[in-house]
């Protein structure tokens, strides 16, 4: 082979997020044959799990099962604790309890006495007073918006509360300077990635969550639910191509060891899913829902986005360099292309880490300032149910990269460059079939 044919053209070296070369009509049948019952199973699935709407029930009135209304700040005045903590059980002046000493504070410093207006719901209008002690890490300020708890059972002047403040406006300015950036540094492709961003949300929206909490076993909604997103956002974003294709069974063959490990060890290490306030209001609501499978499902969404970044930066990989050097067979791509998963690897792997540490920071403080063992946190429920969460996940996007890698090697060598429509240069030149 001279120079010349080794050589690749002008065209042929495109960016990794680049269009894909075509293939052959033989392979584009082949792969057809796997993705077209994979993804009618898929619809299949969606058709029967569909829930139809979250099913309803009678609100508890704690936590996030309250009723909230939007409220406003209208006045903040100081005055002396002891004025407005009057009614409290008075102290007994012993520091050496919680208790006590929540007593002697709530006596001291100058508490914040606000007004505050009911801007939507049917008492729109109405205004209650919040007080709010020195040391409470919210402090209210006047003119700010807040989010307001509704207790219908509750004796009128206390049927209101502050829950929370609005941060409706500095999260929508926040939104959408992310959609700015998106879509100035990707343009066309990053507009598509916006768009399969917000199908993903309205699947698990509309989908997920309503069709576990209807009843249905969380695994097989997550499986489900979790290919629907990755055949929507894949293929919008990159394109309905053999390339794409790969990366989908790749990512496919990824989540079905996360599954399987992830049933493995949650039942094997008896973890029940129900570890803290939230998931006890879940399964008090709902008591049918399966929580260890509803962490099962947790872990299979949670490991999907990384999942689809690996797999397609590996057949991307694979498929340049195909073009760089369409001689190279399957073994030499495969090689050439591992040492660029590796890189991946350690940087992924390492990011899951410490985005589940950063999760479970306060936690972890907990467990420090009570001088517990490194045995004793890890062997504690709520802490082995993200340590078997990040390695469960780390196992399969480490497995991707040999898998996807492999695949698309064997995928771009089969290719029938004879059956394939005629490619040509920029000067207008037949691609040669190598």
């Amino acid at each position: 082979m001279t120079s010349s044919q080794r050589t690749p053209e002008p065209h042929g070296h495109t960016h990794s997020h680049g269009p894909a070369a075509p293939v052959s009509r033989h392979l584009r049948k082949v792969i057809a044959a796997v993705l077209i019952p994979f993804a009618t199973a898929v619809l299949v699935g969606v058709a029967l799990l569909w829930p139809g709407g979250t099913p309803a029930h009678e609100r508890t009135g704690v936590g996030f099962d309250r009723q909230t209304q939007q409220g406003k700040v209208t006045k903040v005045v100081r005055v002396d604790c002891k004025e407005v903590n009057a009614a409290q059980v008075p102290p007994t002046g012993d520091t050496s309890t919680p208790e006590g000493r929540e007593a002697v504070n709530a006596q001291q410093g100058t508490c914040a006495r606000a007004t505050v207006e009911v801007t939507t719901g049917p008492d729109k209008g109405r205004t209650f007073t919040e007080i709010v002690q020195p040391d409470a890490p919210r402090q209210l300020e006047e003119g700010q918006g807040v989010v307001v708890a509704y207790a219908p059972d509750a004796p009128r002047d206390l049927q209101y509360s502050v829950t929370d403040v609005d941060r409706g406006i500095p999260m929508a300015v926040l939104a959408a300077i992310f959609a700015l950036a998106v879509v100035v540094v990707g343009r066309m492709r990053g507009v598509m990635a916006l768009i399969a961003l917000a199908v993903s949300f309205l699947v698990l929206t509309f989908f997920i969550l309503p069709a576990i909490l209807q009843g249905s076993n969380p695994l097989v909604v997550a499986v489900v639910g979790a290919s629907a997103i990755m055949l929507i956002a894949l293929y919008m974003c990159h394109g309905l191509s053999a390339r794409t294709s790969v990366a989908v069974l790749g990512t496919l063959i990824s989540l079905l060891l996360i599954g399987l490990l992830g049933s493995l060890f949650i039942g094997w290490a008896s973890l029940t899913g129900n570890t803290d306030d939230y998931t006890g209001l879940i399964h008090g609501l709902y008591p049918d829902i399966d929580m260890s499978g509803l962490l099962l499902a947790g872990v299979i969404i949670g490991s999907l986005g990384v999942l689809d970044d690996v797999t397609v930066t590996q057949t991307s990989a694979v498929w340049e360099l195909h073009q760089a050097d369409p001689s190279m067979g399957p073994r030499a791509l495969y090689r050439a292309a591992i040492r660029i998963g590796r890189d991946h690897i350690a940087s992924v792997v390492n990011t899951l880490v410490l985005a589940y540490a950063g999760a479970a920071l306060p936690l972890l403080l907990l467990f420090s300032i009570a001088q517990s063992s490194v045995g004793t946190v890890a062997n504690s429920e709520l802490v082995a149910q993200e340590i078997v969460r990040t390695l469960v996940g780390s196992i399969g996007l480490v497995a991707s990269v040999p898998v996807t890698t492999a695949l698309a090697a064997l995928v771009v060598s089969a290719d029938r460059p004879g059956s394939a429509e005629p490619r040509t240069s920029r000067g207008g030149r037949r691609r040669r079939a190598k």
